[in-house]
């Protein structure tokens, strides 16, 4: 019999009874990948206490490295009756981030990537969609793995205790620190919620956009786990200026770095970048969409303070911005779709500053106001 870390145990309880709040009888699907499976045990298991039905489906790399590099156009585009089977009718969706190799997918061809992304748009649709409309509960969170661990610069027992104090699970009692977390952002939302004019000012960046009867979402522990931010989709064809984002973007564990976009009546008109600059041309093409800004959000977790190359922990970081390309979340009342939602990290905490209709209220990567 294998010896659980406490902490696991403890992550799977907050994620059943907080992040998802499964209840008797809801179909809940567990999906991760074989090294995440001490999490999906325990999640499981928690599942199973409070009447649900969960089933699991297995991913791996390996499978997902073949499809890229050896099936047809026409492959690549075919979606499977199950994935449209499971978001229609899960009533709650957990994803398992941990690899094995962060690296697997650097060689893929980027294009065959944007097939796959295209292809599986309407799957997505159908997630953002049911999501909007509280019928579909999801989440996604991290297990340690030692390749995880290695992206970041740390040893695994670093990087577990560093995940697992980003979730607050070293707190006595976890659901009361996450609802703490909701009552300190809700004071922002609550002085954001009546602008309209947002002005972003950073090195290297000056961007203006407007969110007027768009609603900015509290994300406290729920969708995500661990979370820490508040976020809200522009007025599509607003966003205006240009940005530099100080951080790598990643996708599907590839690289871009030292990315610029400029932006005019809400498009992206120009775009460059120091390393994968091919990677970074083909997502803008993937389709209309994707040149336009889905989300923009202030991370506001001050417990997470090291840039991981992992977005669920990055975008939360303390002091910094960051927007998405793509498909906006249909509860704050975005409307650009895309099959790609694509987040983007710029760090706030040197002169940088953000105005709400003419009044500062964010400096040097804290709030103000």
């Amino acid at each position: 019999m294998s010896i659980v870390d406490p902490r696991i145990k403890k992550m799977a309880k907050v994620l059943a009874s907080y992040s998802l709040n499964l209840k008797k009888g809801d179909f809940f699907v567990i999906q991760g990948k074989p090294m995440t499976l001490p999490l999906i045990k325990e999640v499981y298991r928690q599942a199973l206490k409070v009447g649900a039905n969960p089933y699991v489906v297995m991913k791996h790399n390996d499978i997902s490295e073949i499809k890229l590099k050896e099936a047809s156009d026409e492959q690549l585009n075919f979606v499977d009756p199950f994935s449209y089977t499971m978001v229609n009718e899960a009533d709650a969706v957990l994803n398992i981030l941990g690899d094995y190799n962060t690296k697997q997918m650097a060689n893929v061809d980027a294009k065959k990537m944007g097939i796959i992304s295209k292809a599986n748009r309407a799957v997505d649709e159908i997630i953002m969609k049911r999501a909007g409309k509280g019928e579909l509960k999801w989440s996604l969170c991290q297990y340690p793995t030692h390749a995880d661990a290695q992206e970041s610069n740390m040893s695994l027992d670093e990087y577990a205790d560093f995940v697992f104090e980003a979730c607050l699970l070293y707190k006595e009692d976890p659901v009361a620190e996450w609802n703490r977390v909701h009552d300190d952002q809700q004071k922002i939302i609550n002085y954001l919620k009546n602008k309209d004019h947002i002005e972003v000012k950073s090195k290297d960046t000056h961007i203006t956009l407007r969110v007027g009867g768009r609603t900015w979402i509290n994300s406290d522990g729920h969708n995500n786990f661990p979370s820490g931010e508040v976020f809200t989709a522009p007025i599509k064809n607003t966003v205006e200026g240009h940005i530099r984002f100080s951080f790598p973007g990643i996708y599907m564990g590839k690289e871009i770095e030292d990315i610029r976009l400029t932006f005019e009546k809400g498009k992206v008109v120009k775009a460059e970048a120091a390393k994968g600059e091919d990677l970074l041309h083909a997502l803008l093409e993937t389709d209309e969409g994707s040149k336009y800004i889905g989300e923009f959000a202030i991370g506001t977790n001050y417990g997470i303070k090291k840039f991981t190359k992992n977005m669920l922990f990055d975008e939360k970081i303390e002091g910094t911005i960051h927007m998405a390309l793509g498909v906006a979340y249909p509860e704050s009342g975005g409307k650009n779709k895309s099959s790609i939602h694509w987040d983007m990290l710029c760090d706030m905490k040197d002169d940088g500053e953000i105005y709400a209709d003419g009044e500062l209220f964010y400096k040097d990567g804290k709030f103000i106001k």
